[in-house]
Parts: structure tokens; sequence; C-alpha cells
């Protein structure tokens, strides 16, 4: 996918930077664990067991992942107007096959992908087909999409791995003290305060990098989907309304501007104020470029084809 005029040649960039500084980060806190466990050559086995881990790293086929969670497979006859979005939106990513698309009978607004980009799925829910409008569906798709092509499920299942193993490394580390503490007890052995730390924070370190890293990949689907529609203002309603769905009637009543709780360390996806911002900001760069680059209007999806707009509300009334 070539980016149409890209504005700041240096934001995808950044992400990608980002990507890396965490991974390394995880594997650093890997090495360290190995080190306090085996001594120096602890560092190079854990290293070497981090490669392993990313050619290991299990790649199942989504659909017996789906079948579990009564996910039914949508047919084109079915959903034409969904299966146009995705087959356009896969040309634009230049997918080397267009994703099955799944519908989950749930009222909640949600989407999400699994998969490599050979073997990829895309799971909707009955509250998103009906809360969104054309262009919006568009936008959210656009947004999994760019996640199957940024093939973020490979880099979240190391991330998860690495966090795993990190724990269960630290857990046997904290089995062996306990099992030499008579000897610590009894004798002039001590045992460096920097290990027990060490073993202490690991786990908890690396999942704030995974968290941070899942993050990260959320504003790179959301560049990705930006340049696949070149509509970032849809997917920005889009996100604003599943954030207002996600509210109780009390809270959207009383409590109208309440901030989130939990602080964005501990947060899976990043605030939607911030993702929303950033895409604000990213629509207002394309328009003041659209003029100098037409391809920026993409006008497949700011004007949606009759027979694929027809198709898709077909799809929303008859669920």
């Amino acid at each position: 996918m070539k980016d149409p005029c890209q504005t700041n040649p240096f934001r995808r960039l950044r992400n990608v930077v980002q990507t890396v500084l965490i991974l390394v980060g995880m594997l650093a806190i890997f090495g360290l664990l190995g080190w306090v466990l085996l001594g120096k050559g602890g560092i190079l086995w854990s290293l070497m067991f981090g490669v392993v881990l990313m050619i290991a790293t299990p790649r199942l086929p989504p659909r017996l992942f789906l079948q579990r969670q009564e996910a039914r497979l949508l047919h084109p006859e079915e959903a034409e107007g969904l299966f146009g979005i995705a087959r356009e939106l896969s040309r634009q990513a230049e997918l080397p096959k267009v994703p099955a698309l799944y519908f989950l009978g749930s009222e909640v607004m949600n989407a999400f992908s699994m998969g490599r980009r050979e073997d990829a799925a895309i799971v909707v829910t009955d509250g998103l087909i009906r809360g969104l409008d054309w262009r919006e569906m568009a936008a959210v798709l656009a947004h999994e999409i760019g996640h199957i092509r940024n093939n973020d499920l490979f880099i979240h299942s190391l991330a998860d791995a690495m966090t795993r193993v990190t724990g269960l490394l630290a857990t046997l580390g904290n089995i062996l003290i306990l099992l030499y503490l008579p000897m610590l007890l009894f004798s002039d052995l001590r045992i460096s305060p920097v290990v027990l730390l060490v073993l202490l924070l690991a786990p908890t370190l690396s999942s704030l990098l995974q968290l941070a890293l899942s993050r990260t990949r959320e504003f790179e689907a959301d560049l990705t989907a930006s340049y696949l529609t070149g509509d970032p203002r849809s997917l920005a309603a889009a996100l604003a309304k599943m954030e207002h769905q996600g509210r109780s009637i009390w809270e959207t009543l009383f409590r109208p501007r309440r901030k989130t709780l939990t602080p964005s360390v501990l947060r899976t996806h990043p605030h939607t104020e911030k993702r929303v911002k950033r895409l604000l900001e990213l629509a207002a760069e394309f328009e003041s470029r659209s003029q100098d680059c037409p391809e920026m209007t993409a006008g497949w999806f700011r004007n949606p084809p009759g027979e694929v707009e027809r198709h898709r509300h077909w799809l929303k009334s008859w669920l």
C-alpha cells in the first residue's frame, strides 16, 4: 500500500520505532531474568529462547477460535455491501486474500480481526452494523484490515508469549529462593537485593510493556485505516459512537464528561479522546492537501457505489 501524498513521513516511522523499542525492552527483561537465574550464560540462553519464541509463535486458523465464540461466517450473498467494502480495502492494502467476515450477535458495538494476511478474519457485531453509517463502517473495517496488513496479531502473540515466559521464569526464581531459604538463614550466603527486585518486578514490567505495545499498534492501525480510506473523520466518528455506547444511561445523563479512571499505562487501547484528536489532525492535513493530491479524496469510500450501499442496508435490516 502506498500512502497517497503522505503528509508526515515520520509519523509511521515513529510508530515502528516505538514498537521495536518496546519489543527490545521486553527481550531485555527476558535476558535479565536469564542472568539472575543462570549467570552470564543465561543471557545468551534467554536471547536464543526469545528467537525460538518468535519462530514458534502459534498461528492457528481464526475459524478454530471463532467457532468457540459462536461467530457465524457470512457469505457474499448475505452481506454483499460489507464484502464490497472488504474487497476494496483489501485491494488498497495489497492483501493476498480478502479476509473472511464473521457476524457476532451482540449488542455491543465492536469489531476485531484475527489471523495473518494469507488467512485472516474480521468479526463485526450486530450492534456495530446497526449503529454505524456506511462511511463509518468502512473506516472500522479499514482499521481491522490495518491490523492484518501490519501483522499485529503475530506481534501481539509474540509479546504475550514473552510475558508469559517472563512470569514463569520469575516464579521459578522465587521458588528457588524459598527452597534455599533454610540455607540463607543458617549460613553466610546472601542474595543481592537486585536479584530480588528483578524477580519481583520483571513480570509487571513485561506486562506494562505489552500493554504499551498494544496501544502503539492501535495508533498504527488508525493511521493505516486513514490512508486506506482517505477519510479519518469517519473513523473518529465511529470511535466516538462506540465510546458513547459503552457508557451506561446513568453516566450519559449525569456524567456526560466523565473521564475514565483507568490509568493510561493499564489500558490495552489508547484513550478514545486521544485517538479522535489524532485522527482529526490527520483529517485536517488530508483536506489541506486534497487539491494538490486528488488521491486524498478516496472517492470510492466517500461516495459509495449504489449497489454496495443498497446491500449494506439490506444486511442491516435482515440481521
